[in-house]
């Protein structure tokens, strides 16, 4: 619409135009950023940081559920598969093992096995009151603990990878047998480098099936598991044969408390 000045010349009308201002123009401002500040980028943090907690809950849930039916995946065998290492590994189920096997790793890694329900608790309660200022001098893992530590977590040792393993560990005892969590543990340990699992374990040091395990080779594997990037089962030190003869001893102790591992 135009309009007529005084002299009655035609006078264009008033634009608006966005950001500017001046005679006749109408200023509209543009939205603002908002200012990132620390409170802000804290919350954003605290958002990231939940839905990961979250994500990991889901996977754990999901995967001790799949692991009951499908071989089990070890955080460490992932690792070494993404970066093109070789793994040595090949899933045999329980039957297919000596059962001096088991019963040595449960004589020498976890003794109340077939009693608790994932989490030894008296043996934990015994470990932190005797601990000192350099903290534990010992550990109270369990078969259920170290079997969660190798599917979810990670194997350097601190007090937020031990709290973790509690839960999992009672998870884990509640949905598999503990013939199925000694099975799975069997096939997820390892037993030097890129060696996981019983058969591979046997075939590497021994030249032989896990079936035809003798009861003094069961024992140096289960000997071995403490630290087996050192000892070698095939060529054990002197304190590693030691180890290994006591051990035998308590395997013929313990067999009475192995019950859980029958079919």
């Amino acid at each position: 619409m135009t309009s007529l000045d005084s002299e009655g010349a035609a006078t264009p009308p008033a634009k608006s135009v966005q950001g500017e201002s001046g005679p006749g123009w109408t200023i509209q401002a543009g939205r603002k950023r908002p200012v990132l500040t620390p409170g802000r980028l804290l919350r954003r943090f605290v958002q990231i940081g939940f839905g990961l907690v979250l994500l990991w809950v889901g996977t754990v849930f999901w995967l001790g559920l799949l692991y009951w039916a499908v071989p089990p995946v070890s955080t460490l065998m992932l690792g070494r598969w993404l970066t093109l290492q070789p793994v040595e590994r090949d899933y045999v189920d329980l039957e297919e093992m000596s059962p001096h096997l088991p019963l040595a790793v449960l004589t020498s890694e976890d003794g109340r096995f077939c009693e608790h329900g994932g989490v030894d608790w008296d043996m934990l309660r015994a470990v932190v009151e005797a601990a000192d200022e350099d903290g534990p001098s010992r550990g109270a893992s369990t078969i259920p603990m170290q079997a969660a530590k190798n599917l979810f977590l990670w194997p350097s040792r601190s007090y937020v990878r031990k709290g973790l393993e509690l839960p999992v560990a009672l998870y884990l005892d509640l949905i598999w047998t503990k013939r199925r969590m000694m099975e799975n543990y069997l096939n997820i340990a390892e037993w030097g480098e890129g060696v996981f699992g019983a058969e591979a374990a046997a075939r590497r040091y021994f030249g032989k099936p896990a079936k035809n395990l003798t009861r003094r080779e069961a024992a140096l594997l289960a000997t071995a598991l403490p630290n087996p990037l050192v000892r070698n089962p095939a060529r054990p030190t002197r304190r590693h044969q030691v180890l290994a003869a006591r051990l035998m001893g308590r395997m013929e102790r313990a067999a009475p408390y192995s019950g859980c591992l029958k079919s």
